[in-house]
């Protein structure tokens, strides 16, 4: 197994966001584009080898097939068919866990034995999907979740409270889609908690605004759908952001899609929560003490959850 060998399965505009951030970051030495388009792919790999002297780091770019799997630490799976205005995560679940089964066939024959890293939507059943029909280690499973969604409520408080949002600890937990939740409870800028800040009388925050923070961070994806017919970029950059903190053992705590075993009261099931990251994939899941309202919103999210699992075949 090379520590550095990076396999994209999707050269969408997902797969591709993924692609170039990681080029632009230097986050491996070589990186595979997986297609069923394969001059699509060719074509990727040649334009970003193009950019390599800009590179922080040599890379070796290229198309390839599933064969090339067999050696890698890391596939990302990021093929399937995207979200579309007026369309949920969800309702992509059935057209998608038949593309995730293909994939997973292929990529078992490899003989691949590293880290599986998912963002088909919706990912945190998809993960469960990949998990079940590869029968990896559920720790070597993992689902990009919410990174992204606890990017944007970073970025939200940030501009808010004119932080960095660097500085703002918060995280969106449960499923990434609409019954996510943002868990305030445990929500800092800097060593303050929000909730402290939106209950000072000067606070450019108040308490009214945080329920409507949370909706927009939810929301916010179909705004950009709207706009753009997809969202790319970011998932790109937080799926570089999981990837770094694997292939560098960083041992970093992430809201990615982990499996539950126990923990928050659940089992069986693949859920965003903070979980420490390393080059094992999910080392631990966090358990957080949740406050009442809080943990019936991951109750009732990992409910969604299993109901969406159930209609699914998975023989």
């Amino acid at each position: 197994m090379k520590k550095n060998k990076v396999v994209i399965v999707g050269t969408g505009m997902v797969g591709m966001s993924y692609a170039y951030s990681m080029v632009n970051q230097g986050a491996c030495e070589e990186l595979v584009l997986i297609d069923i388009n394969k001059e699509r792919a060719r074509g990727e790999a040649i334009d970003l080898n193009h950019g390599l002297s800009f590179a922080p780091r040599k890379m070796n770019i290229y198309a390839g097939d599933y064969s090339d799997c067999k050696d890698a630490y890391i596939i990302c799976i990021t093929a399937g068919a995207i979200q579309t205005e007026g369309e949920t995560r969800l309702d992509l679940l059935h057209k998608n866990s038949k593309i995730m089964k293909s994939i997973i066939d292929e990529i078992k024959k490899s003989g691949f034995d590293g880290i599986l890293l998912i963002a088909t939507n919706p990912v945190d059943i998809m993960t469960y999907v990949a998990q079940k029909l590869s029968g990896f280690d559920k720790s070597k499973v993992i689902g990009s979740g919410t990174t992204l969604d606890s990017a944007r409520l970073r970025y939200t408080l940030g501009e808010k409270l004119d932080v960095n949002p660097k500085d703002i600890n918060a995280y969106v937990m449960g499923e990434h889609g609409d019954s996510q939740f943002v868990a305030w409870s445990y929500a800092l800028c800097g060593v303050q908690p929000i909730y402290q800040i939106a209950s000072r009388k000067d606070s450019k925050l108040k308490f009214d605004e945080l329920e409507e923070i949370e909706d927009k961070v939810r929301n916010i994806a179909y705004e950009i759908i709207k706009c753009k017919n997809s969202t790319y970029y970011g998932i790109g950059m937080a799926l570089t952001r999981i990837t770094k903190a694997i292939l560098e053992n960083e041992n970093s705590i992430l809201t990615v899609s982990s499996y539950l075993n126990g923990e928050y009261g659940h089992e069986d099931v693949y859920i965003a929560v903070p979980s420490i990251v390393n080059q094992d994939g999910v080392r631990e899941v966090i358990h957080l003490a949740l406050d009442t309202t809080e943990k019936n919103k991951l109750d009732d999210s990992i409910k969604i959850m299993k109901e969406n699992i159930e209609k699914l075949d998975l023989n």
